[in-house]
């Protein structure tokens, strides 16, 4: 047997021809109904959930709160991961965060959380957009530096 030589098997779907007598299956109203603007010609919805001229629903249920335009999203990073993945770096940049998967797109904001497992251990310089108070405090209480990436 040679796998180069299989195909694909093609099955003959027949096009379904529309108003073609009775005794075809799509005869006479070519499956459309009987009177009405679906039954015409050129017929288009007027727009997705169009509900046949009643209220659609995107319209019936109440509009509640507010999403602001200027909010940021950032990447978090704890620094137990940064504890456990970086023991060798001398600084934490987006680079070596991408590198080590922590983070997805070192153009994106990046923030540093506290989160870690008993104390923060490295003294290395950190590079990210914004930090938490106590991630802040745990860098540097263990020797390291703090910096804002602009």
């Amino acid at each position: 047997m040679d796998l180069s030589k299989i195909a694909h098997r093609v099955r003959n779907k027949r096009v379904k021809r529309l108003g073609r007598g009775v005794g075809s299956g799509r005869g006479k109203r070519s499956g459309r109904g009987d009177k009405g603007a679906g039954s015409r010609k050129g017929k288009k919805l007027p727009y997705i959930g169009f509900n046949g001229g009643n209220i659609p629903l995107a319209r019936k249920l109440p509009k509640r709160g507010f999403t602001s335009p200027a909010t940021k999203e950032f990447q978090i990073v704890n620094l137990d991961d940064i504890n456990k993945r970086l023991k060798e770096a001398s600084e934490v940049t987006p680079e070596a965060l991408k590198k080590v998967n922590l983070i997805k797109d070192t153009d994106a904001l990046i923030k540093v959380l506290g989160k870690c497992e008993g104390t923060f251990g490295l003294k290395v310089v950190v590079k990210a957009d914004a930090f938490s108070k106590s991630a802040k405090l745990a860098i540097e209480t263990a020797g390291g530096k703090v910096e804002i990436r602009k």
